[in-house]
């Protein structure tokens, strides 16, 4: 019976969190354009004063990219690439945590050495993060699953013979368009929800024990109370990533460091 409430109260609290009044439902806060900015420019400078830690932890990003590509390719399955590459957006915010480490550490006046970036292994929050992480590595596998789905609607289950041949098939025809045009809808409403869900949601975890339901609510409170500046941060972040893809994906060894670290600070302007 002991073990059975045991376990029940651990599950209680990776849902909710701790009780205590430092840990009750954080206060949201009304944003401008100008703070977008301000956080940018602050993810910089933590990107700056830290490049060796940051690159490291990023340096798989582009390698895991390049490997997806060319087993793509090998696969005869090119009509995945693009939702593959557009889909590293989904997994983003979970990917980054150790830039929020650093930049949580950074802010405090801590030590920012190498080994402290696995220090938020130890956060009270960490099965609430592992959860989320889970939940948003199922929204990337079902994307693919309905990426696949629109193109087999257009073209049919005929591979693609080349390269050339895929780009002809998409950028020429009816059908292509059409793939475009659902494809990129249908995209848009996937990375609607994951920034919803976790536009804050990973810091705040990784700062506070409030538990998953709270900082999913959280976060769904930040867009709500700033939609305007929250459309604007997840066009920035796209844009970004797309930038930062065009040279075989080592633009991302920059790009995703400076993002990360302007998440922390943009749920720190966000949340009191």
């Amino acid at each position: 019976m002991a073990a059975q409430m045991s376990d029940y109260s651990t599950r209680w609290h990776l849902i909710t969190g701790s009780t205590s009044p430092e840990t009750a439902m954080p206060v949201v806060r009304r944003i401008t354009v100008d703070d977008l900015w301000d956080a940018l420019r602050l993810g910089w400078e933590d990107f700056a004063a830290m490049p060796t830690h940051a690159i490291f932890l990023v340096v798989i990003y582009p390698i895991v990219g390049l490997l997806i590509g060319r087993a793509v390719f090998g696969a005869d399955i090119l009509p995945l690439l693009f939702p593959l590459m557009a889909g590293f957006a989904l997994l983003g915010p979970f990917a980054a945590l150790g830039l929020y480490e650093l930049s949580r550490r950074r802010e405090q006046g801590l030590d920012v050495s190498l080994p402290k970036i696995l220090e938020a292994r130890h956060s009270p929050s960490i099965g609430a993060i592992l959860m989320l992480g889970i939940g948003l590595g199922v929204v990337f596998f079902v994307w693919i699953a309905v990426a696949n789905a629109i193109y087999i609607a257009n073209f049919g289950y005929t591979p693609a013979a080349s390269m050339p041949d895929f780009l002809h098939r998409v950028l020429t025809t009816r059908a292509g368009w059409t793939l475009i045009l659902v494809g990129n809808g249908v995209g848009f409403l996937f990375a609607l929800m994951v920034l919803t869900v976790s536009v804050v949601s990973f810091p705040l975890l990784l700062d506070r024990d409030v538990g998953l339901a709270p900082a999913i609510l959280t976060s769904i409170r930040a867009v709500l109370a700033n939609p305007g500046v929250m459309a604007l941060w997840g066009l920035i972040v796209a844009v970004s990533l797309a930038i930062g893809s065009i040279p075989l994906f080592f633009g991302l060894a920059v790009v995703m460091p400076v993002l990360g670290h302007a998440t922390w600070h943009l749920y720190r302007k966000v949340v009191v």
